[in-house]
């Protein structure tokens, strides 16, 4: 499982890098989002969205309450938040897996209440650091996650390096 690391050092840093790595998303992509309340998940997600093509006057907001919020840009993009479920047996009632065999790329927040890591997915970890500094970890989990990830990377480096 290879890894990438970035620190973050404000709310539009961390949306200028989901916007990043939107902009490689394909349709069948998953992510799986990790980390405490305020640590950026949402954050990350809005720039997500916008990499995706989602229209910037569309509000992208954490599906706390609905479960899942759907977003169409270049393919159907479906935000899912696993904060309120309680057991896997949730998933199942929500048709989870039923999502994650249409053509869009999902993307779930609070992973670390349920273990998917049999997927091919891209793990991104968010850590609250101090005010508004993130440590964020991403790991693939199978080959197209690996293309993701370094596909991202390389284009990241390259916005900082310009």
């Amino acid at each position: 499982m290879k890894q990438w690391q970035v620190i973050s050092s404000s709310p539009d840093m961390t949306r200028q890098l989901g916007e990043v790595l939107g902009r490689q998303l394909k349709p069948g992509d998953i992510l799986a989002l990790a980390g405490d309340l305020g640590s950026g998940k949402t954050c990350l997600t809005q720039g997500l969205a916008i990499g995706a093509g989602v229209p910037a006057d569309e509000p992208v907001t954490s599906p706390t309450y609905t479960l899942v919020n759907h977003y169409q840009g270049r393919f159907d993009l479906y935000h899912f938040d696993f904060y309120r479920l309680d057991a896997a047996e949730d998933l199942d009632d929500l048709g989870f897996d039923e999502y994650l065999c249409r053509q869009g790329v999902v993307i779930y927040e609070w992973s670390q209440r349920f273990d998917r890591l049999d997927l091919d997915l891209l793990q991104v970890g968010l850590e609250w650091l101090a005010d508004a500094q993130r440590k964020i970890c991403l790991s693939a989990t199978g080959p197209r996650a690996q293309q993701l990830l370094d596909s991202a990377r390389q284009h990241w480096l390259e916005r900082e390096a310009s």
